[in-house]
């Protein structure tokens, strides 16, 4: 096998390859009828209007406003705005204006914001988009719930998600509240100093007319700070500073924070982005109009904001997930001249954007185009994603795809029972018993099971470092899902895991006790890290097997037997595409999304030889699933060659063997 023969460059777009889609049944005149169809409803969409109100995405009530001014007329205002008009009277045009911006953030916007235009490169006047209308929606509808506003969002380019927040923030210190302190922090200081920028921009054309004391508001040096300014009006406070400096705002009191580009905050000993953001986050009280969002482009998965991602749309965090792709993004779209030539062109992943994405002709033209300039369609899917799934593709090296990995995400879930497997002494085997504990190290998501059948559950052990800066130690349990009548008929599932840090003695004998709990598993060690450690590493599987008698061995090339499975040029390759194939296929249950999150930075490496972690990533659980299934499909096939007459379970010299 050539080892770059499982990379994402040869089986991108695979599972697709012989799909079937709605658009291949279409003659070009049912297609171009479709077409125009969806490009209507976009246009009726897309018809908005802040200052009436029009397409604004917030519940509005119609008012009809006469005060024998230039603004008379009908407007659609929020809710709010109408029961306040009920108490009250507007009886001036500006006294109108300071009610409805009190109100209405897009009428505001409209109004009072200039922003940069990024395509003429001129100030304009702030009129939201599609995609900040959405981002808005959920933030308004939090602020009329009386909700704290918490928000994640996972960015595509060029739509002006951290120009929303950043403005919808400076709303709530110009209009709604005074001394109401926000912070800025980016993974780099010119990151925090761009969007402070932007403020500052704000603020030089804000009207005065509707600014407290009619004076044009301003950012002003507080305490001789290079990280804090000071509003003008209202008191607030305006802080920044980089994920590599937080502590030069300690002790300030904040209401709102605006997280940017955490995806590449730095992640090292000295600093974690969940140090960073759990000090930011101690700050903020749980109170209304209170604010916290985070905010990145996607920077592979397993890192910080990738977890936070996973949590938020599974609805077990407190922030509200918004992922925006790039075919809501009005810029993004290009006149089709010659559709025959198009569909024509088009292949599956254009069809399915047709077919299940309802993207239009106009649309998929852009798309076709802009692909050209990438290499590969996934440094494109990491630029302009489609999906959140796509987003946080990280690198062309990867030897699982995105897809495949997320096709096994929807059997993950937290495990019910934690805890640990303790016993007489650290090393026996006596009186063996699991004690629940929270956060303990041992996660099970099925209990062991009564068999009769040897070998059902197989228990692999890939040994770390016993001190917390090491590479972890992981010992995972596989229920083969099999019996003597069966054999093989059902999916291998992951059932338990331990992971953690101890000595190597400890490690094995923490081993042993799980394979016995798990009714006699066959026990299988990693053997490498063992047999470095020369005749002390031998005594450490002499004793473990006068204790346990079910332990895997491998033939040598002498002709002899050792514990342990060797992962070498021969063996590892193997292990890995059979995983892959694994993988691929859905064939194996995985319930821990820390797998699927170490597999996503799996990769091809430099060197193109060899295949390992992406840098500063771990691949401990990864080779606890690449030797246990392959142990189990060699089982699988040592078994089928029993049956057709042949007894024999030794593969060859070089390849492991299952203890008799």
């Amino acid at each position: 096998m050539e080892k770059s023969e499982i990379t994402n460059k040869n089986i991108a777009n695979e599972n697709n390859a012989s799909a079937v889609y709605e658009i291949d049944r279409m003659t070009v005149d049912e297609i171009l009828a479709a077409n125009k169809r969806r490009n209507l409803e976009l246009e009726a969409n897309s018809n908005y209007n802040p200052i009436t109100g029009l397409g604004s995405c917030a519940p509005r009530v119609e008012y009809r406003l006469a005060l024998g001014s230039k603004i008379d007329g009908s407007y659609l205002i929020p809710e709010a705005m109408a029961d306040e008009l009920k108490e009250t009277s507007c009886t001036t045009a500006i006294a109108w204006e300071k009610l409805r911006i009190r109100h209405d953030f897009e009428y505001w916007c409209a109004t009072c914001v200039n922003i940069l235009d990024k395509v003429s490169g001129r100030l304009v006047t702030m009129v939201l988009n599609r995609p900040q209308r959405r981002v808005l929606a959920v933030l308004e509808r939090q602020r009329r719930q009386g909700k704290p506003l918490r928000l994640i969002m996972l960015k595509a380019r060029q739509w002006g998600g951290s120009t929303l927040v950043q403005v919808y923030m400076a709303w709530i210190q110009l209009v709604l509240k005074s001394n109401w302190n926000s912070l800025i922090c980016g993974h780099l200081h010119q990151t925090s100093a761009g969007i402070k920028g932007m403020y500052q921009r704000l603020l030089r054309g804000y009207p005065k007319r509707l600014s407290p004391g009619g004076k044009q508001p301003q950012l002003l040096t507080y305490e001789d700070s290079r990280h804090v300014r000071k509003l003008s009006t209202g008191e607030s406070l305006v802080i920044s500073c980089s994920a590599l400096t937080q502590d030069a705002v300690r002790g300030y009191d904040v209401k709102m924070a605006h997280l940017s580009e955490v995806a590449f905050w730095p992640d090292s000993e000295m600093h974690h982005p969940d140090d960073v953001i759990r000090s930011i986050s101690g700050t903020l009280p749980m109170l209304p109009l209170t604010l916290l969002v985070m905010e990145s482009t996607a920077n592979g998965v397993g890192n910080y904001f990738h977890n936070e991602w996973i949590k938020a749309k599974a609805g077990l965090s407190d922030k509200a997930a918004v992922f925006v792709p790039w075919y809501e993004i009005e810029i993004y779209r290009m006149p089709v001249t010659n559709p025959h030539e198009l569909l024509e062109q088009m292949d599956n992943y254009e069809k399915w954007l047709w077919q299940d994405c309802h993207c239009t002709l106009e649309m998929i033209n852009w798309y076709h185009s802009k692909r050209k300039e990438y290499s590969s369609p996934l440094l494109m899917a990491a630029e302009f994603p489609t999906t959140d799934i796509e987003a946080f593709t990280s690198t062309s090296r990867n030897v699982f795809t995105t897809e495949m990995i997320e096709s096994l995400r929807e059997n993950t879930r937290m495990a019910p029972l934690t805890g640990d497997i303790v016993a007489r002494t650290m090393k026996s085997l006596d009186d063996i018993s699991f004690v629940e504990m929270k956060n303990g190290p041992l996660e099970v998501w099925r209990k062991p099971e009564n068999t009769n059948f040897r070998n059902r559950y197989i228990v692999v052990v890939d040994l770390g470092g016993n001190s917390p800066k090491a590479d972890w130690s992981v010992i995972a349990v596989f229920d083969r899902h099999t019996n003597s009548d069966m054999a093989g008929a059902c999916k291998p599932e992951v059932v338990a895991q331990w992971r953690g840090h101890l000595h190597h003695d400890e490690l094995a004998w923490k081993a042993a006790q799980i394979a016995k709990h798990y009714s006699n598993a066959l026990l299988v060690f990693e053997s490498n890290s063992i047999e470095s450690k020369g005749e002390v590493g031998n005594l450490i599987f002499k004793q473990i097997m006068i204790a346990y008698k079910n332990v895997f061995m491998r033939n040598t090339d002498s002709g002899g037997r050792k514990p342990g499975f060797q992962t070498n040029r021969e063996t590892k390759p193997s292990a890995i595409y059979n995983l892959f194939a694994y993988v691929r296929d859905g064939s194996y249950i995985e319930h821990d999304n820390k797998a699927l999150d170490e597999m996503a930075c799996y990769e091809l490496q430099p060197n193109g030889k060899s295949y390992g972690a992406a840098s500063g990533k771990h691949d401990d659980i990864v080779m606890t699933r690449a030797i246990g299934l392959y142990i189990i499909e060699e089982m699988r096939l040592a078994q089928g060659r029993s049956r057709a007459g042949s007894p024999d379970f030794f593969i060859d010299k070089n390849r492991p063997v299952a203890h008799p």
